[in-house]
This record gives C-alpha cells, sequence and structure tokens, in this order.
C-alpha cells in the first residue's frame, strides 16, 4: 500500500522551503495570496505534447555536482522498484489559477536523491524535461516529504498531456517548478536559472509567499 500524506496547512506552512507539517487543515481552506479556484484542470505547457513511446527505453539520468563525480541512469524499472507514496494536493499555478484536491502518485522525490545523493556543497538542482524546457529548484524542495516524481493522477496514469509517463510535482511552489515530461535532473554548487526563471519569474517560486517575478528577489 502507498504512503498517504494529507495537505499541509498554509497557516502551519506560510511558504518554507521543507514543505510544511503534515495534517489535515479545518474547511473552507485557504489558497495562497493572489490565487483563484478552477474547476476544471485544463493542463498547460510550453511546447508540443510529446507521443508515448516504449518505457523500455524511457530512463531518468542525474547528474552534475554528485557526491560520487559519476551520472546515475535509472531505468523505468528501477524508478518502479522504488517506494511510493500518495498525496492530496493543490496545483497552483503563476496564472493565478488554482486546481483544487488532486492525487497525485509515484515515487518522493527524496528517495531519488538518496539513490543519487548530490555533493555536499551542492544546494541547487536543474530539472529538465521535453523540448529543451527546464526549470530551477533547491535539493531541499527535493526532499520536501511531499514532493513527488508523479505517474498517476486521481487513481490513473498520466495523460500525455499531464506528463506521460513521469512530471515533478512539488506542492508549496508554483506549478512551472514541476516539470512534464521528465528526463534529468543535474546537481549544482551555485543558482543557476531555468526556462521561465531567464523570461523573469521568480527564482524559488514559493506559491504560499506570492513569489511569481524576478523583481520580487
Amino acid at each position: 500500500m502507498p504512503e498517504v500524506v494529507r495537505r499541509s496547512s498554509p497557516t502551519a506552512y506560510p511558504g518554507g522551503v521543507s514543505g510544511g507539517s503534515e495534517f489535515d487543515c479545518s474547511d473552507p481552506k485557504s489558497l495562497p495570496p493572489g490565487q483563484r479556484r478552477e474547476s476544471v484542470h485544463r493542463p498547460r505547457h510550453y511546447g508540443p505534447v510529446p507521443r508515448r513511446r516504449d518505457l523500455a527505453g524511457w530512463s531518468l539520468t542525474v547528474e552534475g555536482a554528485t557526491a560520487s563525480g559519476a551520472p546515475t541512469v535509472l531505468s523505468w524499472a528501477d524508478m518502479q522498484a522504488m517506494p511510493t507514496l500518495e498525496i492530496t494536493a493543490d496545483l497552483h499555478c503563476a496564472t493565478r489559477s488554482t486546481f483544487e484536491d488532486l492525487t497525485w502518485f509515484g515515487v518522493p522525490a527524496r528517495h531519488l536523491v538518496a539513490a543519487a545523493p548530490p555533493a555536499d556543497d551542492a544546494a541547487y538542482a536543474m530539472v529538465y524535461a521535453a523540448y529543451g524546457y527546464h526549470a530551477n529548484v533547491t535539493v531541499d524542495d527535493l526532499l520536501s516529504p511531499r514532493a513527488l516524481f508523479a505517474t498517476h493522477l486521481n487513481g490513473r496514469e498520466l495523460s500525455p498531456e499531464h506528463g506521460w509517463p513521469m512530471r515533478l510535482v512539488i506542492p508549496h511552489l508554483y506549478g512551472w517548478k514541476g516539470p512534464k515530461w521528465v528526463m534529468s535532473v543535474v546537481y549544482h554548487r551555485s543558482p543557476q536559472r531555468g526556462f521561465w526563471e531567464q523570461r523573469g519569474y521568480h527564482f524559488t517560486g514559493d506559491a504560499w509567499r506570492e513569489e511569481r517575478y524576478a523583481y520580487q528577489e
């Protein structure tokens, strides 16, 4: 049975790096500042939707400033052998839409970090996806108890539009920080800016602190 973690309360977690504490929150629940509820979860992404392919040839590479100094290549079978987690979390888009109570299932990001750890002085990571998309996060973000390399959404395998076969979900950050169609994770010793961060979006992107744009840094 997968581990189940409930949504963090925004009162207990106003936006820290490690994802907050784990407990139920009372209704009606709050949204991050500036957000509005949307009833239909419409997929949004950069570039076209990649076609499905044989997962026997799929892999995720973890490289850069690794603890071993060498890259680690994980196959789909390797990922499937890792512990799994199911969480219920909202998805906050920087365009101010929030999609509530989505159920994600997949591999906790902290287990990927454990399998392929960064060097002691590498505090940053870049997550790369299809068509050159990439988003910068911190290693602490990946170690959040609710960060997930998701393979399922609301009890079903991810559709191609929602990131099949795997996407990153970090609930306390805006949605652009969770690339779909993940291909690699690259550790860095110094801060690097991802695709949208290079185009004026905030380096950290904490939704509870309303960190939308670079001028707020």
